[in-house]
C-alpha cells in the first residue's frame, strides 16, 4: 500500500505505482487511507495474491559481497534444524545482525550448533553493517525510477517551517508556546463547560435522587447520593477539559508536529542517557502514562527501556492535569493558566534530574544513539482527530462509571462508618495517622492525605475523594473549600506532591509487564514516593519563608 499520495503530490513528489510495482515484483496500490481511498482495491490485490500464492515471488533485499559468503555458511549449519518454526535463513541473518534473543534461541534449542555457529561469527561483528547497507541499496535501486522528486532549489512548505520549528532555539520556544496555548484553551474552551456540567450532577441530578430516595434507609440514600453520583459525578465534570486536551494532542500528531517534538528534545534526553526515540512514550505518557509504559517497546536497548518506563510515570497524565486544572483556578486565580504551566514546567524539570541522578548512579551513565525520520506537514484528518479524541474520551469515561465510581462507594463507606461523624470514621483514623508526615508538607488536614492516597486507584480520583470528603454541596465550589483549609505555600505543596506521587494501579501493573521485574516494578514506585515526599517538604517550607 503506497500511502498518503496527496500529501507527497502535495510537496512536490510523485511515485509511479507501476514503476514501483515492477521493481518490487509485488502489486502496489495507491492509498489515501486517512480519506478510504484506494482500500478496496488494496483489499482485492491482497485477496488475488492469497488465492494464487505460486505468484508470490518479490524482490529480495540482499546483504552487501563482503558478507555473503559467511551467511551462507551460517545458513549450511543451520540446514535441517527446526527453530520454534523459524526458517533457517532467517535465523543465520539475525545472528549476524548480533540478535541476542535469536541467539539465546539457538543456545536453548540447539545447544550442539551453537560452538559452530559462534565459532564463524567471531570476528564478523561489523556485519550488520553490510546488512543494513545492503538494505539500504536496495531501496535506492526500487525506487530510483518511481520517485520523481521536487526540482532542486524548491523549498517545500516543510523545510520552511522546519527552519524554525526544529531550530535548537525558537523550536524550543516554539514547544514552551504550543504547550502554553494548549493550557489556555483548555480553560478558555473547557472550563466553562466542566462548571455547568459539575452544577448538573453534584447540583440538580444529586437532589433528584436524594428526594426519590427519601422513604430509603439513610445509609442506602448516602451511599447512592454521596457516594456514587457526587463521587464519580465530580470526575465526569472534568470530561469537557479532557477532551479538549485530547483534541490538541490529536492535532499535533495528525499534523506531524509530535515527531519535531522529538527532534528538538533529542539533545536534551542526551543529557539523561536517552535519544529522542524514548521521548515518544514520556509525550503519550501525557495522555495516560498506561500507553506510555507500553510505548516503551519500540525501544531497542532494555537499558533506555527501563529508564524509560522509571521516567514516565513522572510525566503528567491526565488525570494528573484533571486534578490540577481542577484546583488551580481556586488556588492561584487568573493566574493560574501560567501557575499550571510553571507546575508542568517544573514536573519536567524533576524528570529530567531523576533521569540523569538515575543514569548517572544506576546505568553508569551510558548513552544511545538516536536516527529518525520526520514525516512532512500535512492538512490533518478531522476523522482521525475525532477518532482518538473518541477513544480517549470513553476510555476515561469507562474508568470513571467502573472502577471510580466502586472506588468512590468505598471511600464514602470508610468515612460514614462506624460513627455517624466522619471525623470518627475508618479513613477519619487512617488520615490522622498520616497527619505527622503531612503536616511536614503543609497538609495537616487528613482529608488531604486520604485524597492524595486514593490517587494510587486512579490519579482523578483525587478530586472525587475529596468531593466526599469535603462534603461538596449543590452550589457550593469544592475547590473553593479545599482551597479555604490550604496556605498558600502548602496549596503549592499538595499540587506538587499531587504530580509526583506514586503512579496508578494500572500504570504499576504496565511497568511490570513490561520490565518483567517486581524489582524495577518496585523501584520505580519508591523512587516516585521519595521525590513526592521529598519535593512536598521543600516546597512547603521554603514557601512558607515568605
Amino acid at each position: 500500500g503506497l500511502n498518503m499520495v496527496d500529501v507527497a503530490e502535495a510537496h512536490g513528489t510523485h511515485v509511479e505505482a507501476q514503476v514501483l510495482e515492477a521493481a518490487l515484483k509485488v502489486p502496489v496500490v495507491e492509498l489515501v487511507a486517512s480519506k478510504g481511498r484506494g482500500l478496496s482495491a488494496l483489499v482485492d490485490a491482497a485477496v488475488a495474491l492469497a488465492d494464487d500464492p505460486e505468484s508470490f515471488q518479490p524482490n529480495r533485499p540482499v546483504i552487501r559481497e563482503k558478507h555473503r559468503p559467511v551467511l551462507a555458511e551460517l545458513e549450511q549449519l543451520l540446514a535441517g534444524r527446526s527453530l520454534a518454526g523459524y526458517p533457517a535463513d532467517w535465523v543465520a541473518l539475525k545472528l549476524l545482525e548480533g540478535d541476542g534473543d535469536v541467539a539465546k534461541l539457538v543456545k536453548r534449542e540447539e545447544p550442539d550448533a551453537w560452538e559452530p555457529l559462534h565459532s564463524v561469527l567471531v570476528g564478523h561483528d561489523d556485519a550488520y553493517m553490510d546488512i543494513a547497507g545492503g538494505r539500504y541499496d536496495w531501496i535506492a535501486r526500487m525506487v530510483r525510477a518511481a520517485v520523481v522528486q521536487p526540482r532542486r532549489g524548491v523549498a517545500s512548505i516543510t523545510d520552511r517551517i522546519d527552519r524554525v520549528a526544529t531550530h535548537p532555539l525558537w523550536g524550543l520556544l516554539v514547544l514552551l508556546a504550543v504547550l502554553a496555548a494548549m493550557f489556555a484553551l483548555t480553560y478558555i474552551v473547557g472550563r466553562p463547560v466542566a462548571d455547568a456540567l459539575d452544577g448538573l450532577i453534584n447540583g440538580s441530578l444529586a437532589e433528584l435522587l436524594r428526594d426519590a430516595l427519601s422513604g430509603a434507609p439513610a445509609w442506602l440514600s448516602g451511599l447512592v447520593v454521596d457516594g456514587v453520583v457526587v463521587g464519580a459525578g465530580t470526575v465526569l465534570a472534568l470530561v469537557p477539559i479532557l477532551v479538549v486536551f485530547f483534541f490538541v494532542l490529536a492535532f499535533l500528531e495528525d499534523v506531524g508536529y509530535i515527531a519535531r517534538v522529538a527532534y528538538v528534545m533529542d539533545r536534551y534526553m542526551h543529557w539523561i542517557g536517552l535519544h529522542g526515540k524514548s521521548c515518544m512514550p514520556l509525550l503519550i505518557g501525557f495522555g495516560c502514562n498506561v500507553p506510555g509504559i507500553l510505548g516503551t517497546r519500540i525501544i531497542e536497548e532494555r537499558r533506555d527501556r527501563l529508564l524509560t518506563m522509571i521516567l514516565t510515570p513522572f510525566m503528567p497524565c491526565t488525570g494528573r492535569l484533571a486534578v490540577l486544572v481542577f484546583l488551580g483556578a481556586a488556588f492561584f486565580g487568573d493566574a493560574a493558566p501560567w501557575a499550571l504551566l510553571g507546575l508542568v514546567g517544573g514536573n519536567l524539570v524533576v524528570l529530567g534530574l531523576v533521569g540523569f541522578a538515575t543514569n548517572k548512579l544506576v546505568f553508569k551513565g551510558e548513552r544511545s544513539a538516536f536516527i529518525m525520520e520526520m514525516p512532512l506537514y500535512h492538512t490533518p484528518n478531522a476523522r482521525t482527530i475525532l477518532m482518538q479524541v473518541w477513544c480517549h474520551t470513553w476510555a476515561f469515561v469507562k474508568r470513571a462509571g467502573t472502577l471510580i465510581v466502586i472506588i468512590s462507594a468505598i471511600v464514602w463507606v470508610l468515612s460514614s462508618f462506624p460513627g455517624p461523624d466522619i471525623g470518627d470514621s475508618i479513613l477519619g483514623h487512617i488520615g490522622r495517622f498520616l497527619v505527622p508526615v503531612g503536616a511536614l508538607m503543609g497538609m495537616g488536614d487528613w482529608r488531604l492525605m486520604v485524597a492524595l492516597l486514593s490517587s494510587f486507584v486512579a490519579k482523578e480520583n483525587s478530586v472525587a475523594t475529596l468531593g466526599i470528603l469535603f462534603g461538596a454541596d449543590p452550589g457550593v465550589d469544592l475547590a473553593a473549600k479545599v482551597a479555604a483549609v490550604l496556605t498558600p505555600a502548602a496549596a503549592v505543596a499538595f499540587l506538587v506532591v499531587q504530580m509526583t506521587f506514586v503512579p496508578c494501579v494500572a500504570t504499576v501493573a504496565a511497568i511490570k509487564q513490561e520490565s518483567r521485574s517486581w524489582g524495577w516494578t518496585g523501584v520505580s514506585v519508591g523512587l516516585m514516593l521519595v521525590v513526592a515526599f521529598v519535593l512536598g517538604v521543600v516546597v512547603y517550607q521554603v514557601g512558607s519563608l515568605f
